[in-house]
């Protein structure tokens, strides 16, 4: 009798502690990913970051350009140094001119290349500077969201391998959409692209 008087005593003391945690122990959820596609200053993120990529891609269109007419001017001396009616002088003189645009189109082959790669270099710093800027405000407003309504931790439902269960009712994720959108500009609250993750010109 005492041995089991002991073992009901023993698991009313664990479920009683349990149940202690489980109520000081409150989790929120939130869509992380909803989040910060429904910020507007993702939106603006997305304009910067096309600005800036347009801006490169007008470059290298330019650049390329230059490229063609110095293979075109190439083409030509390379041409003219081949005339069997000119002198031996002017075609040594002919060819010459047509190693120096040769070598001028190489450089601008290299140039090319090594902009594109710079570019890309930008774009991805960029890009990573500005999400990671988002993140942190985000992040700040679910902890001050969460410390408001008493949750201990806040699980994100975008994550799906660490995420099996979430209770809607605990789920954050609107209130604080708007408190981050609160006050931003009307034509910011429309719908946005993706960011652009890379830079693909035209090869030239």
């Amino acid at each position: 009798m005492k041995k089991l008087l002991l073992a009901f005593l023993t698991a009313a003391l664990l479920a009683a502690t349990t149940i202690s945690a489980q109520a000081q122990s409150k989790v929120a959820s939130v869509n992380m990913e909803k989040l910060f596609n429904g910020y507007w200053k993702y939106k603006q993120s997305t304009t910067i970051l096309d600005d800036r990529t347009a801006s490169h891609l007008k470059d290298l269109k330019a650049m390329a350009a230059d490229l063609e007419k110095a293979e075109t001017a190439y083409k030509q001396l390379l041409e003219q140094a081949n005339d069997p009616l000119i002198s031996a002088d002017e075609r040594t003189k002919r060819k010459s001119a047509a190693a120096d645009k040769s070598k001028e189109v190489n450089n601008q082959k290299v140039a090319i290349d090594q902009y594109r790669t710079q570019a890309q270099t930008s774009l991805t710093e960029l890009k990573s500077r500005l999400n990671n800027n988002l993140l942190s405000e985000i992040q700040k407003a679910v902890g001050t969201k969460a410390k408001v309504g008493g949750y201990s931790a806040v699980l994100n439902t975008a994550a799906t391998e660490l995420v099996v269960y979430a209770d809607p009712a605990n789920d954050i994720t609107e209130s604080v959409l708007k408190e981050l959108n609160a006050g931003a500009p009307p034509d910011l609250l429309k719908p946005a692209g993706s960011l652009p993750p890379t830079l693909k010109p035209n090869s030239p």
